[in-house]
């Protein structure tokens, strides 16, 4: 049965997951046979080879989805007004994944403010058809329901484009006991979970609780609204994130086994050593 949304992780591979996934040549096609999307984290901090995203294009089926991220340079160091041949060439070197990407995630720097939202538009307006994005935004005045986020809002729907949301609450609500927590809370962003709603696929970010457990509570309200966009014929974007990805799996695990209560035709997805459980294409 095939996963009716689309549910991943921000890498495909970690160490912690050697004895966990399915066998197989490659971390990318391990990956790919249990989730069925992921965040393309490595192209915010290095541009791929043309020929490595060729091998990745044959290590995942036709329903794998890829959420990359425009490099670091466009969306940070120029504010989204690179030289035009920077963009070009990302595309272009992407480009054998085109049918298997999702919307580019277009992740900006707390520096992003309402005074470079024109940059924002003229970036997305100048991206070739069919590609998309889903943006991400840290400048506080995108979350004070003001002009600035209204104007943020309006832009998007106009171009029927999500607004990325980041819950980052279990992260936030933990001690920073270790080192792994200290750095993951030094560098996601505590903002308010806002949602918009928009006639495109959502795409949430749910940075988790180090005590698994602790996530039951900050996953209930996600698990209600999940089930009725699948409900609604929605297929959205749910990446599960750690302040030790190595423990990632485990908080998917608990992830759909609450979605699967709501939602029986959500199948609960187990990880061991021996057997994995299959089945999602």
């Amino acid at each position: 049965m095939d996963l009716p949304y689309f549910l991943g992780c921000p890498q495909w591979q970690h160490p912690a997951w050697n004895t966990r996934l399915p066998a197989g040549p490659a971390p990318l096609e391990r990956y790919s046979q249990v989730l069925n999307c992921v965040e393309g984290n490595t192209t915010f901090y290095a541009t791929p080879s043309q020929a490595q995203c060729v091998q990745w294009r044959r290590q995942v089926s036709d329903d794998f989805r890829f959420l990359l991220k425009f490099p670091r340079s466009i969306s940070h160091d120029y504010l989204l007004t690179p030289p035009q041949k920077l963009v070009t060439e990302f595309l272009e070197i992407v480009s054998p994944l085109n049918d298997v990407l999702g919307p580019f995630l277009l992740q900006l720097p707390a520096a992003f403010g309402p005074q470079q939202l024109s940059n924002l538009w003229r970036f997305m307006d100048d991206l070739p058809d069919p590609l998309s994005c889903a943006v991400e935004v840290r400048h506080a005045a995108f979350f004070q329901k003001g002009d600035a986020e209204r104007a943020l809002n309006r832009g998007l729907r106009e171009r029927e484009c999500a607004r990325v949301c980041l819950d980052s609450r279990g992260l936030f609500a933990a001690e920073a006991e270790s080192p792994s927590i200290a750095d993951a809370q030094r560098k996601k962003p505590k903002v308010p979970v806002h949602l918009l709603p928009v006639n495109a696929p959502p795409v949430i970010r749910y940075i988790g609780h180090p005590e698994l457990e602790r996530n039951r509570e900050y996953l209930a309200p996600w698990v209600a609204r999940v089930a009725n966009w699948i409900e609604q014929g929605v297929r959205p974007y749910v990446f599960i994130h750690m302040p030790d990805n190595g423990d990632a799996l485990n908080l998917v695990t608990l992830w759909t086994e609450l979605l699967h209560a709501r939602l029986p035709q959500a199948p609960v997805m187990t990880f061991n050593e021996k057997q994995p459980q299959l089945g999602l294409f």
